[in-house]
């Protein structure tokens, strides 16, 4: 059991105004909101966050969204009317940032631009995700985070040499910008602390994409090398790939170190692959990994998947099940490191959603409840207690639609 000992969150100092929708704007809401800071969700009187609606529906209640929205706070007001402007740049006066995810120019026809928000909080943080950034001859684009993964470099490269390009079966593009974006939010809090100003922070899906693209460019630039789609081993790279066993389920082995693969050859009874030219270096058995290949796989069909892990885990060679969420859920490592966390739902009772990455020894994160059910919760409490607005000017809000 993971325990706060001084009873406080990392970023309870820290109040975030979370504006637009769908994903990667709001999962930086979410990293920021699990280690305590207090997110302020914003949606549109009426029109709400699709993701509410997203994933496998129980009761009416779609299952992504109080992952999404966990720990955060909801209120509503239309941005496209000057009265719900100045409600935002009201709250602006109480925060240290403001996440934003729409196109490049909306905050700016809405009379939010940085410029206009620093004016009223110096002190402000901007997080601004969107498809191609905010400036380039492509900022204009609508970017979703499928198009981030593709004109990123990801797509290219993932699926086999004789099909189309495919997707990883989540929506990574959105995650990569969404976790640039909180690192990028937190290198500017720390900065803010020297210089007392705040500033933009500008993260771009396809950028987020192309950064993890490891040696991509200079493979290409330098070696005249185009990676390609290559199923499941990396060029150059071996043994790492999936075998099959005797009970008919793949297995996960990477063995690419020297010494690690020496294990792997003990593991087999086969010690002298080990010292073997085919397969001796990182460059021979590169250049031989689908004979190499082939001989793990004659091994591993002699054995179940259980038989063939123990041997693995007793020789120290990295291996693995390939997990459904059925193994996820009944595996005692997951549980021990508290990655399944029930949380109360009004709806739905106990809720299991992810457990808090990373784990801090001192003051981990935690998942308080599974945000609003309802859109505009706690426009009562954030209008009337944190910004003072009487009740005549919060029923005025509501009646002009604002709220």
């Amino acid at each position: 059991m993971i325990n706060n000992e001084d009873g406080h969150l990392p970023l309870e100092n820290l109040r975030v105004i979370e504006l637009g929708t769908l994903l990667a704007g709001p999962f930086s809401g979410r990293l920021l909101a699990d280690f305590g800071a207090e997110v302020i969700k914003v949606e549109p009187p009426g029109k709400a966050d699709p993701m509410r609606k997203w994933g496998k529906e129980v009761n009416g209640t779609g299952l992504w969204w109080p992952i999404q929205s966990r720990n955060k706070k909801s209120v509503t007001i239309n941005l496209r009317e000057k009265e719900g402007q100045d409600v935002l740049k009201d709250l602006i006066k109480e925060a240290d940032v403001l996440i934003e995810n729409f196109r490049p120019g909306t905050m700016e026809k809405w009379n939010l631009s940085y410029e206009e928000l620093s004016e009223i909080n110096p002190r402000l943080i901007m997080v601004r995700t969107s498809g191609f950034g905010q400036t380039g001859p492509y900022k204009q684009r609508a970017g979703f985070g499928s198009v981030g993964e593709a004109m990123g470099g990801l797509r290219h490269i993932t699926g086999y040499t004789d099909r189309a390009p495919t997707r990883i079966g989540i929506s990574i593009g959105d995650t990569l910008a969404a976790m640039f974006a909180t690192i990028g939010c937190l290198v500017a809090v720390n900065e803010r602390t020297i210089s007392g100003k705040g500033q933009v922070v500008d993260t771009a899906l396809y950028e987020s994409v192309f950064s993890v693209m490891e040696s991509l460019v200079p493979d290409y630039l330098l070696a005249d090398f185009v990676r390609e789609r290559m199923g499941n081993i990396l060029p150059g790279v071996a043994p790492s790939n999936i075998y099959l066993t005797e009970d008919e389920t793949y297995i996960v082995i990477g063995a690419n170190a020297d010494g690690v693969f020496r294990r792997l050859c003990q593991a087999m009874g086969q010690e002298e692959l080990a010292d073997d030219p085919d397969y001796a270096t990182h460059e021979a058995r590169g250049k031989n990994m689908k004979m190499l290949d082939l001989l793990i796989e004659e091994w591993t069909k002699t054995l179940s998947a259980k038989e063939a892990l123990s041997i693995l885990e007793e020789k120290g060679v990295p291996s693995g099940l390939i997990y459904s969420a059925k193994d996820i859920v009944e595996d005692p490592h997951y549980k021990e490191r508290e990655m399944i966390v029930s949380v109360d739902h009004p709806d739905l009772g106990d809720f299991p959603m992810p457990g808090i990455v990373p784990k801090l020894s001192r003051t981990p994160g935690k998942i308080k409840h599974p945000g609003s059910t309802a859109m505009g919760e706690h426009n009562e409490t954030i209008y009337r207690e944190l910004l003072n607005y009487s009740d005549e000017q919060v029923k005025k809000l509501k009646s002009n639609g604002i709220i």
